[in-house]
């Protein structure tokens, strides 16, 4: 009774206030509700087709591995960490009502596991209908891969580009059929410094991680011309700023002041499930079977930035990408 009174009271003595409050709060609702951005209408089932997620045991990956597998796909979980990948596919499993979900070992960072997945991939599954290469490392420290590349470019670029090559003829194999590639509205920083591929002349993490994601454009872009006639159609895509592990290189280098500032509008970014809304559609939307090529954001197309949409540099980079790999 007497909390009753007092919040009566206070909203009899300062009605501006209580006000203000409301509508703040509707209008940080209307702004939360325009920052999830686009969803994923198709209902296209997957019965009978099947998925590769890299990444798949956390944020958009996982929530992607989801939706997929309540369509009906088969999905692959190809992830680093066997421990967590077997935990995020009993819960796909449970949150999707479909158990044929399975985990299969691939370090993105290594291109003899690359390889050696590829390898198990062909041996085991009859069909690839979707091909999603999601996982990535953000803004981490000066780290080299197992191959001496530096981490971003080889885990987000070299690896997904060895991987889909390794992959391409089950994928034709199993027309019509997709590749998925996330990459970053960071692409629009970013170049290639084809003159220092590593950045050993001048590091920063951000730099790097432009460069790695404008690389995503870029590929997704050359495989047009190698995938012509064949079927297969490809995809790149900005997910959207997101509630995921992928910052924790980033994060806690932030001042705390600005961590401090920050804090509050973190509940206006994108929760995992609405960040996957792109890669979902560009994974099943039907009307996407006759485009390729295209970069998309908020499930619609959307203009990469200049660099993203040269053709010279795309074919540039994929031929230092395929000598890097050893890809003949």
């Amino acid at each position: 009774m007497q909390t009753f009174t007092a919040m009566r009271a206070f909203v009899f003595h300062y009605p501006k206030t209580i006000a203000l409050v409301t509508v703040t709060g509707v209008g940080l609702v209307g702004v939360k509700k325009w920052m999830a951005g686009g969803v994923c209408r198709s209902k296209a089932s997957l019965e009978g087709k099947t998925v590769l997620i890299t990444g798949g045991n956390t944020g958009i990956g996982k929530e992607t591995a989801v939706d997929l597998a309540k369509r009906g796909a088969r999905v692959i979980l190809a992830c680093r960490d066997m421990d967590r990948a077997n935990s995020a596919a009993e819960e796909v499993r449970k949150r999707s009502g479909n158990d044929n979900v399975i985990v299969k070992k691939l370090d993105l960072a290594s291109l003899q596991s690359v390889r050696q997945l590829a390898k198990e991939v062909l041996a085991s599954e009859e069909r690839l209908d979707v091909l999603i290469n999601n996982a990535g490392i953000m803004s981490c420290p000066k780290w080299q891969t197992e191959d001496g590349f530096e981490m971003q470019f080889g885990v987000n670029h070299l690896g997904h580009f060895l991987l889909t090559n390794c992959l391409l003829d089950l994928l034709k194999k199993s027309t019509p059929s997709r590749i998925v590639t996330v990459s970053s509205l960071a692409h629009e920083r970013g170049q290639i410094y084809f003159d220092d591929i590593h950045q050993e002349k001048d590091y920063l993490p951000r730099k790097s991680y432009a460069q790695s994601k404008l690389a995503n454009v870029l590929f997704s872009r050359e495989l047009v011309n190698k995938l012509q006639g064949t079927g297969v159609t490809t995809y790149s895509l900005h997910p959207g700023i997101i509630r995921t592990e992928l910052g924790r290189h980033f994060w806690p280098k932030i001042p705390l002041w600005k961590r401090v500032l920050f804090t509050p509008l973190m509940f206006l970014i994108k929760t995992p499930t609405e960040g996957a809304q792109t890669t979902i559609y560009c994974a099943v939307e039907e009307s996407l079977q006759d485009e390729s090529g295209l970069y998309y954001s908020d499930c619609a197309p959307k203009s990469a930035a200049p660099q993203g949409l040269d053709d010279e540099a795309a074919k540039k980079l994929w031929d230092l990408s395929a000598s890097m790999v050893g890809l003949t």
